[in-house]
């Protein structure tokens, strides 16, 4: 398995979904669901910054921690805990799209990294395993706000 296309090709995804969220936050129609996107702006260039530690780690220069990648399950749990107000709901219907593509992006982050995980091991594989976990709190995140959304969406009357 070469290490390098996995984490070039996860490192042009990174930044991919960076700039979906970066530009996405201004299109959003909530302040609170602006600041979720903005934070995970934020977060996506740690990513990045991970994964260039770990190309420049293949060529023989140290990483940096790991498990760093661990603390964003709490910034998902609160986000959430934060968003999923009925008040805030109801003022993002009209982002129910920009919800759908941040899940799908986040689930198919998860997916690479898990799939890449399988193929290698020692460092890499927990590398990668804890980006695809750093995601997968992402996806719930989005699957929860788009679907919470998208039910007040239905229930709402015609024209918003």
């Amino acid at each position: 398995m070469n290490l390098e296309k996995i984490y070039r090709y996860a490192l042009k995804r990174e930044e991919e979904g960076r700039d979906f969220f970066q530009a996405n936050a201004e299109k959003m129609s909530h302040a609170a669901a602006q600041g979720v996107f903005e934070k995970l702006v934020e977060e996506e260039n740690r990513h990045i910054r991970f994964i260039q530690a770990l190309l420049k780690e293949l060529d023989g220069e140290p990483a940096g921690k790991i498990d760093e990648l661990e603390q964003d399950g709490v910034f998902a749990q609160h986000a959430e805990e934060e968003l999923l107000d009925q008040s805030i709901i109801e003022s993002m219907t009209p982002d129910v799209a920009i919800l759908r593509t941040a899940f799908l992006i986040e689930r198919d982050f998860a997916e690479f990294y898990e799939m890449a995980a399988k193929k290698t091991e020692g460092r890499a594989k927990m590398a990668l395993e804890s980006l695809a976990n750093w995601e997968r709190s992402h996806e719930r995140l989005f699957k929860r706000l788009h679907d919470k959304v998208f039910e007040e969406y239905t229930q709402m009357p015609w024209g918003g």
